[in-house]
């Protein structure tokens, strides 16, 4: 949520700040703005809305000069209004912000009876403030920064320029993703990666806790509880500039989802050893020891990963034979769970910076447990706070509606599962080289689903007035029914649920007639006979069924036929030509019954997305919706 852009250097600052927030729309923002020096000091232009409203905001009020912040807000404290639109400003110091500061009221209430009057609703502004009372009281920019902070309470990404100050920025982070970027002769910091791509590939990533000045030459970086200074080497991201782009695709999402053959592959690749039928994976942390002596495989999880950690759980106890749970991160961080030293927590976020699940994370090591992180973004917080971790290798995902970091979650869970079956002695080795055989299969047998995006499409068109939709599923199809509605809600705004198959008698059976689309997950596995028989009871009901099944199966597609189209002329009897219509189905390959989950999500992707499109909702960036969620 939110995003941060800092620029110094010798180039017009102006245009890289607004090309760094575009590509970090994904993030989710309902305002936008600028603070640049001008060498008239700090001049600020904000507007509410999309980025093409600073853009027009920009050529009504130019800002030129070489160093500057940007930022794009998802309103938490205050309406989304241009009062409210960082930067913010106290007197000659702007400030963005990512996060929520916690003792903002207090803080707030302290600032006011020193005579402080504010101009907006926001918890930031109460930062500016902060650092501008340590700058009257005559200290510099860093260490005004450093000692406001001292006081600040909750999860927060800074960054701050001083009138007084043309060639300097001053950021500073904790529980909230700042990013360095590395250029000659020129320095950056965003939220995130995509931000920097097109200038620099050499970054360094700011820790909980640090903070960093930032001029065109040099990036000093330092404590803030004491100012120490602190030593980083950089590193080299391996991401083009052209992976964040949309490649010819209508939408990033579509692209999206026709990388994913490629995501899996690059995350399997060197992981898999068919030979020896075991996963190679020295960074989970985990020796055999360990292994034998976990007691209980804790999921936590937010979101799309929760569904992820859902078909986690189902592997971890079929080829593991560990007890295993699934947890919301929200949840736990807010009762006082039980950890035990035996327990096993993993923890998947695709951003590795989910505020949620990192305090969850965090409880967890304090009670003794170990923790393994499975993360798409290198270095990130969650990974940073874990015993040892497990890094999907999605690349970008621009579009906020996760779909290739939901299949290489996926693909890096089953693998966990076999490491711990493996080492626990629980998992055969004809057994294991089976599953891993046919994982790595999976990225083939998802190109063959993908060419049925015409059919999907051409389904969502029939459905396209539905308003809402039942998704249903058995085993691990029950977390992939619950994926399917959850995209579509998120992009298309159609109301959806996911249900286990054999729990739709037990309530949601009441809402089927013929205005109900119900979308069954239903390959040929050791569920199949039960959720074909919830299949006829919606088809008792005059459901209008939509299917996803394996390839030559007869029996699913003939529940999926519509009745007959066409009727009688009006007033006469006898028969009459019907037209039968096409069931809508969509065939998967045969494959084994752990990796059909990386199957049967494929239809369900295009589905939304096709619908979404059709019904012309913004697919990339959906209304409310955020893609890293650092705040509660």
């Amino acid at each position: 949520m939110c995003g941060i852009v800092g620029y110094v250097g010798s180039k017009d600052s102006a245009p890289i700040l607004v090309e760094g927030l575009r590509r970090l729309e994904y993030r989710g923002y309902d305002s936008a703005g600028l603070a640049v020096h001008t060498g008239r000091g700090v001049e600020i232009v904000r507007a509410v809305g999309k980025l093409s409203n600073l853009d027009a905001a920009l050529k009504k009020n130019p800002l030129a000069g070489t160093t500057g912040i940007g930022h794009t807000r998802w309103a938490t404290h205050g309406r989304p209004n241009e009062a409210n639109a960082h930067p913010h400003v106290a007197g000659r110091v702007a400030v963005v912000h990512n996060g929520i500061i916690e003792n903002h009221v207090e803080l707030r209430r302290a600032l006011e009876q020193r005579g402080v009057r504010f101009a907006s609703d926001t918890d930031t502004e109460i930062v500016a403030h902060l650092v501008d009372e340590q700058m009257r009281g005559g200290a510099n920019l860093r260490e005004a920064v450093r000692k406001a902070l001292l006081g600040v309470r909750g999860a927060y990404a800074i960054a701050v320029v001083d009138g007084d100050a043309p060639n300097e920025i001053v950021v500073a982070k904790h529980d909230s993703p700042l990013v360095l970027g590395i250029g000659e002769g020129e320095n950056f910091a965003a939220s995130d990666i995509p931000a920097l791509l097109a200038h620099t590939r050499d970054v360094v990533l700011l820790q909980d806790g640090e903070m960093a000045v930032i001029t065109k030459d040099r990036l000093e970086l330092m404590t803030i509880s004491d100012g120490a200074p602190v030593t980083r080497a950089p590193k080299r991201i391996d991401w083009s500039p052209t992976q964040a782009e949309k490649g010819g695709y209508k939408h990033f999402m579509l692209k999206e989802i026709f990388e994913q053959p490629r995501a899996i592959e690059d995350t399997l690749r060197g992981r898999i050893d068919l030979q020896a039928a075991d996963v190679v994976a020295a960074e989970i942390g985990v020796s055999e020891e360990l292994a034998k002596k976990v007691g209980r495989v804790y999921f936590l999880a937010c979101g799309t990963s929760a569904h992820a950690a859902m078909a986690g759980r189902y592997w971890v106890e079929s080829l593991a034979r560990v007890p295993a749970t699934v947890e919301i991160g929200s949840e736990v961080r807010y009762r006082d769970p039980v950890f035990l030293p035996t327990d096993l927590v993993v923890a998947v976020s695709q951003s590795g910076e989910t505020l949620d699940t990192l305090a969850a994370v965090k409880a967890a090591r304090a009670a003794g447990a170990t923790v393994v992180a499975v993360a798409n973004v290198l270095d990130s917080a969650i990974p940073r706070a874990s015993d040892g971790s497990l890094y999907t290798h999605a690349g970008p995902e621009i579009g906020v509606a996760s779909t290739k970091c939901f299949t290489t979650q996926l693909a890096a869970l089953l693998m966990l599962a076999v490491y711990l079956g493996r080492r626990r002695g629980t998992l055969p080795i004809e057994s294991a080289r089976r599953v891993l055989d046919a994982l790595w299969h999976v990225p083939a047998q998802m190109r063959e689903v993908l060419a049925q995006a015409d059919h999907i499409k051409h389904i969502a068109r029939k459905h396209l007035r539905a308003r809402d939709m039942l998704f249903l599923g058995r085993g691990t199809q029950f977390p992939i029914a619950l994926e399917g509605a959850l995209k579509l809600k998120e992009i298309s705004y159609i109301h959806a649920e996911g249900y286990a198959a054999g729990e739709m008698k037990h309530g949601p059976i009441a809402l089927i007639d013929e205005d109900m689309p119900v979308v069954v997950v239903c390959p040929k596995d050791n569920h199949y006979e039960k959720t074909v028989s919830n299949m006829q009871e919606v088809k008792a009901r005059e459901g209008q069924l939509i299917a996803v099944c394996t390839v030559g199966d007869t029996d699913v597609p003939q529940l999926c036929i519509p009745e007959m189209v066409g009727a009688p002329p009006s007033g006469r009897a006898g028969s009459y030509n019907a037209i039968p219509a096409a069931p809508d189905v969509v065939m998967i390959p045969v494959a084994e019954h752990e990796v059909l989950p990386l199957l049967t999500v494929l239809p369900l992707q295009l589905l939304a997305y096709h619908m979404a499109d059709l019904k012309g909702t913004d697919v990339d960036q959906p209304r409310n919706l955020a893609k890293t969620v650092t705040v509660e």
